[in-house]
């Protein structure tokens, strides 16, 4: 019986899904495919598949990572159940993960870095993780405009992704590109050293980094709990 680590992220354009080595989070197998709308429909289909071809049994799994967003309401939900689902059917931990930070450790980026994201059609997330007390921003167009007018090389390593933005450098689009390749190693390396250090989160209490409200949720309503039960 092998100790591996199961990854899980579905907060971008692409549902990921990796093993590896509890221990340091070595890559065993990965599996990534365009999310779209059928997360439900294929999610336990692939991690089926991926088990299978790895020679991995769902007992060898004996933690599990997972990406929290920001990101696509429906992908972010879907996801974090099944890992959580998963969790707590095996009686393994689990570790929830920005996926903003995962993808800027995936772009190999070691000195501050700005995550972006598509938040809905027109708006933008910006994260940098490494300021933990900032959180995720969620900015219009003209505030996403004015903000990119004044960030600075010199402070901030831009990763842009899921974005067709033509104001935004190559450069960063490169970088995001790079980041959604890499985001499964990413997440078992970060979720391994979580794991070493004693860490483990409430699978009850454990909820997606939602940063807006969902469509047809009005802000009059003032606001919106998100329940942590699976049903």
């Amino acid at each position: 019986m092998a100790d591996r680590l199961l990854a899980i992220d579905t907060a971008t354009s692409r549902a990921v899904l990796a093993i590896g080595e509890v221990a340091d989070g070595t890559l065993v197998a990965v599996e990534a495919w365009p999310g779209g709308h059928a997360h439900a429909e294929t999610i336990l289909p692939r991690l089926s598949a991926l088990l299978s071809a790895s020679d991995v049994v769902l007992a060898d799994i004996v933690g599990v990572a997972v990406g929290i967003g920001p990101g696509t309401f429906t992908g972010l939900r879907v996801g974090l159940a099944t890992a959580k689902t998963l969790a707590h059917g095996l009686r393994r931990p689990i570790v929830g993960l920005g996926t903003a930070e995962a993808l800027a450790a995936a772009a190999g980026l070691q000195r501050r870095a700005t995550v972006i994201l598509p938040a809905g059609p027109r708006d933008r997330y910006v994260v940098t993780p490494l300021d933990a007390g900032v959180g995720a921003r969620l900015l219009a167009p003209s505030a996403f405009e004015a903000w990119l007018a004044e960030a600075s090389p010199e402070t901030a390593t831009l990763v842009a992704v899921d974005l067709d933005d033509a104001s935004i450098p190559d450069e960063a689009h490169q970088r995001g590109a790079a980041a959604l390749d890499a985001l499964g190693p990413a997440l078992l390396r970060l979720g391994a050293a979580a794991l070493a250090a004693g860490r483990s989160d409430d699978v009850a209490a454990l909820v997606p980094a939602y940063v807006t409200l969902p469509r047809g949720v009005p802000a009059s309503a003032g606001g919106a709990a998100w329940s942590p039960d699976l049903r």
